[in-house]
């Protein structure tokens, strides 16, 4: 009895994983964990997120196949081996063969995928030949790796200025899309963009000392919904709602407001940019 008491006791100090992970806090920047997944190395990607090697053998895969949209851009799809997504726990520990993947465009980072499909609007992409890349991260975001190199795919895409509406047309009006913010000195047609009392939903953020106030949970929204996003940071910035590409400027001690229209459903963190914070998720269903 004495020698399972002590054995018991020192599972319960040490856990299951060994060492203690450190999770990625909503409202903080972004942190490394250091779980006893794979090795954590020192190197990082291109986007500044520590690698976490894994054997090649039931390694992570991923690749990236595109297709043009019957009505507008491109659908993505991410064909996973030994991987799944799991939105749920994004911030917590590594897990084995479980997370996130992010996209990019010519090196520039689009959205976080939690799922296999995404929807790549004409508006987002520049005429031109491009490159996308989808990488794959655990939940504590570090992106997986064989042989110090990040598990990745990528794929070409060449936007044409065609009508918007056909596949891959792109846009080059001066309106910009309902809920978006107008270019600096530009100003939105009547009707264009709904005033914050018009919203279905408010939600006012302040961002103060590196910290979020109320903390950062989920917002729940119908398909359809409008959604009105009140943001005071006490520093300049830049709010960016993943998956939807919205941006708005910060002024420093200034209230400043994104209305966005739910047209898309999944799971869409929004973020500062400078500061990594997380202010909230919006969950579309």
């Amino acid at each position: 009895m004495l020698a399972l008491a002590l054995l018991l006791a020192g599972g319960a100090a040490t856990g299951c994983g060994g060492r203690a992970t450190t999770h990625h806090k909503p409202g903080t920047s972004h942190e490394q964990a250091s779980g006893g997944v794979g090795t954590l190395l020192t190197a990082t990607d291109a986007t500044g997120h520590r690698l976490r090697e894994v054997p090649a053998e039931g390694a992570p895969e991923v690749q990236l196949t595109v297709r043009p949209d019957s009505e507008d851009g491109w659908n993505l799809q991410l064909a996973v081996t030994n991987y799944r997504f799991t939105p749920d726990s994004t911030g917590g520990a590594a897990l084995p063969g479980a997370g996130h993947a992010h996209l990019e465009l010519d090196g520039r980072k689009l959205a976080r995928l939690y799922g296999p499909w995404f929807h790549l609007p004409a508006a987002q992409v520049p005429e031109g030949t491009h490159t996308l890349t989808v990488r794959l991260y655990a939940d504590d975001h570090t992106a997986w790796a064989v042989s110090g190199k990040p598990v990745e795919g990528t794929a070409q895409l060449t936007a044409t200025a065609t009508a918007p509406g056909q596949p891959g047309g792109h846009s080059h009006g001066d309106t910009p899309p309902p809920g978006q913010t107008p270019a600096p000195g530009q100003t939105p047609p009547p009707g264009q963009t709904p005033a914050p009392e018009q919203a279905d939903r408010t939600v006012t953020i302040t961002v103060r000392d590196g910290k979020v106030s109320p903390a950062p949970a989920r917002t729940e929204l119908r398909r359809g919904e409008r959604v009105a996003l009140r943001v005071t940071s006490d520093r300049a910035d830049t709010l960016h709602v993943h998956g939807y590409d919205k941006e708005l400027t910060l002024p420093a001690g200034q209230e400043a407001t994104l209305i966005l229209t739910a047209d898309r459903t999944g799971l869409f963190e929004v973020e500062t940019h400078e500061s990594s914070l997380v202010l909230t998720q919006l969950l579309v269903r």
